[in-house]
């Protein structure tokens, strides 16, 4: 009987093993024998981007309670979660938030930091009074202008149109 030894080193782009040579097994003699052995193949070592949290509307969660909630056979529940790739973990979490309000506890938490009422209206008002500066600024220059024009065509200025 003899001992069987796979050598494995495959490069990124190739399928050479550590001798040099493509293809094939061979034994521990270094003899090439690819007729009497399956080839073995290694699996790619090229890492798969980890899939993200799955996140149910509240619709379909009500959906799968009401289905959870018909099945009366054993097994059905289990056939159910395996049909929507579902943990029973879920059912009751699901379940648990059904009892403590049906709209509330099945809509998904709002994530990140909560909004200040207050920050909101001061950013708001803060928006309105650059605004209004800015429109300010504008009507002075408006004003400015009309006072060189009116001094040019010799019209008079009456002190009542001087603002500041």
């Amino acid at each position: 009987m003899s001992d069987i030894k796979v050598e494995a080193s495959h490069s990124r782009n190739g399928t050479k093993n550590s001798n040099g040579d493509s293809g094939g097994n061979h034994n521990s003699r270094g003899n090439s024998n690819g007729s009497s052995q399956a080839a073995l193949q290694l699996p790619d070592p090229e890492v798969v981007a980890k899939a993200g949290h799955r996140h149910f509307t509240a619709e379909y969660k009500r959906q799968i309670l009401q289905e959870a909630d018909a099945c009366m056979r054993p097994g059905e529940v289990g056939a159910l979660l395996r049909r929507e790739s579902l943990y029973s973990s879920h059912l009751t979490t699901w379940c648990r938030q059904r009892e403590r309000g049906e709209l509330q506890g099945l809509t998904p938490a709002k994530r990140g930091r909560k909004s200040d009422p207050q920050a909101v209206e001061n950013a708001r008002l803060q928006r309105e009074v650059d605004r209004l500066k800015a429109q300010l600024e504008r009507a002075e220059l408006i004003i400015e202008v009309q006072k060189k024009v009116s001094q040019l065509l010799g019209l008079p200025v009456t002190p009542n149109d001087d603002l500041k």
